[in-house]
């Protein structure tokens, strides 16, 4: 197969899936999954929120300390803290990334954040930039963005 005809499948299982309500894994239920995840052949895991909460630290350290072969991305919001934090989490992986958000859509900035547009993308512009003194691998995602504005 050609290496543009391969699909790379990301989960956020371990991030994402938490959310469902009674869905809580204690870190080392979550690193069983991440290595199943591995075995399966997953090529990116999302291994969690490093600055949501200690538990979630804890859990993204052990995953990127213990599972080798696939990507290991820590999630983060577009602020110094949580890129800092998600990167002393996810450091220790073989094939770390850096997976920060920031809010793109109009209602999100002016009513939730109350920012203006140049300044949110002044700080998306940051983040990356933060993240990629960290490492090599960084994913931006825009939140909402489908609401956005072009």
């Amino acid at each position: 197969m050609a290496p543009s005809d391969r699909v790379l499948i990301f989960d956020a299982t371990l991030r994402d899936g938490e959310q469902a309500a009674g869905a809580g894994l204690t870190p080392d239920e979550k690193l069983r999954v991440a290595r199943q995840l591995a075995r399966l052949g997953i090529d990116v895991i999302e291994a969690g929120f490093p600055f949501s909460s200690p538990g979630d630290f804890r859990s993204v350290q052990l995953i990127a300390r213990e599972v080798k072969g696939p990507v290991i991305a820590a999630l983060c919001r577009a602020l110094p803290d949580d890129i800092d934090a998600a990167w002393r989490a996810v450091g220790a992986a073989e094939r770390p990334r850096i997976h920060t958000f920031l809010s793109s859509s109009e209602i999100h900035i002016l009513h939730q954040m109350r920012r203006d547009r140049e300044t949110i993308m002044n700080m998306a512009v940051e983040a990356v930039r933060r993240a990629k003194s960290y490492c090599e691998d960084v994913e931006f995602s825009p939140m909402d963005a489908t609401r956005s504005e072009p």
